[in-house]
């Protein structure tokens, strides 16, 4: 593999950079990348925020109705 190509990200294949589908090695693995997305294969962390902490300190309120 030369210094200009890369692999796809999806089937690690070399991929040309002058190619229209790059950073992918085909057409097939561009949509395949887009399905992955639409389907939520993917997703980005991001660091927990107070409000997500005091969210998931509390009991659920359908579950203090039975308790009662």
């Amino acid at each position: 593999m030369s210094a200009k190509t890369r692999k796809c990200p999806i089937c690690g294949k070399p991929a040309d950079p002058a190619a229209p589908w790059f950073p992918f090695c085909s057409k097939r693995c561009r949509t395949q990348d887009l399905g992955n997305w639409a389907a939520g294969a993917y997703s980005v962390p991001s660091p927990a925020s107070e409000a997500d902490e005091h969210f998931e300190s509390q009991d659920d309120p359908e579950e203090q109705q039975w308790n009662a």
